[in-house]
C-alpha cells in the first residue's frame, strides 16, 4: 500500500507533467511546499520503487505503474470533490483541501460506490476531468481566458482548483463552468479583462483570467483563422 507522502508526490508529477512530460524537481518542491533536498530524497525512493524514471539535471518522469497509481488518486480526488460538493453542500472553494485531507483514507470499493452514487461524472466541481475506472481521461485543450478577444464569446469549461480566494471571487462573479461569457474590453497588454457574464460586468486581472479555460462558441475559431 503507497503512502500518503509517496501518493501526494505521484499525483504532483502528472499533474505539473500533463501526464507524460518530464518534471523538474524544483517544480515538484514548489507545488508540494518542500525542500529541494527532500525532494531528491524521494525522487530516490520512488526511482527504487519503480513508480518514476529520474535523470539528474533533466527531471522525472512517470512510469507504467507511477501514471496509473496517479490516475487513481486524481480519480479519488475528484470524485470525493464531487461527492463534498453534491451531497454535503460544500462551496466549490472548499472541496479541494477537505478531499486532500480525506483521499488517502479511503477504499477503493469506496471510490468505486462514489463513482456509482454520482451516476458517473466525468468532471469535478472545477470541470477537471475525472479519470474512468481503466484510468482512461481526456484533457481537452481548452484555451485560456485570457486568449480571448474583444467580441469573442465563451463557455467557461474549467477554472484551476488552486487557489480559494480566487475560486471564492469566480465564484461571486458568476464565473463556473458551463457560464456564457463575452469579452467586452481589454486593458493595456490585457489587463484587465472585462467581460460579460450573463447580465453582469466585471473586471479580472490577468493571473485570473488565465486560470480559467474556455471553449469559443462555435464558428469563431474559424473566423480567427481567416
Amino acid at each position: 500500500m503507497s503512502s500518503q507522502s509517496i501518493e501526494d508526490y505521484i499525483k504532483a508529477i502528472f499533474q505539473i507533467g500533463s501526464g507524460d512530460s518530464r518534471v523538474q524537481t524544483s517544480a515538484i518542491a514548489e507545488r508540494l511546499d518542500v525542500r529541494p533536498a527532500s525532494v531528491s530524497n524521494m525522487m530516490r525512493r520512488l526511482t527504487k520503487l519503480g513508480l518514476v524514471e529520474h535523470e539528474p539535471y533533466r527531471g522525472v518522469t512517470l512510469t507504467e505503474e507511477g501514471d496509473r497509481l496517479a490516475r487513481r488518486m486524481i480519480r479519488r480526488h475528484r470524485l470525493i470533490e464531487r461527492f463534498l460538493s453534491e451531497y454535503l453542500e460544500y462551496r466549490w472553494d472548499e472541496v479541494h483541501a477537505e478531499a486532500e485531507s480525506v483521499e488517502h483514507a479511503v477504499s477503493q470499493r469506496f471510490v468505486e460506490a462514489l463513482d456509482l452514487l454520482l451516476q458517473n461524472p466525468r468532471t469535478d466541481p472545477h470541470g477537471a476531468p475525472i479519470p474512468a475506472s481503466d484510468g482512461s481521461m481526456v484533457e481537452p485543450g481548452y484555451p485560456r481566458l485570457s486568449e480571448l478577444e474583444v467580441g469573442e464569446m465563451a463557455v467557461v469549461r474549467r477554472v484551476r482548483d488552486s487557489d480559494a480566494e480566487l475560486l471564492r471571487r469566480l465564484g461571486e462573479l458568476g464565473v463556473r463552468p458551463n457560464a456564457d461569457l463575452e469579452i467586452i474590453e481589454l486593458g493595456p497588454q490585457g489587463d484587465p479583462v472585462t467581460l460579460r457574464v450573463g447580465d453582469r460586468i466585471c473586471h479580472l486581472g490577468q493571473a485570473a483570467a488565465r486560470s480559467v479555460f474556455v471553449e469559443r462558441f462555435p464558428g469563431q475559431a474559424a473566423q480567427r483563422s481567416r
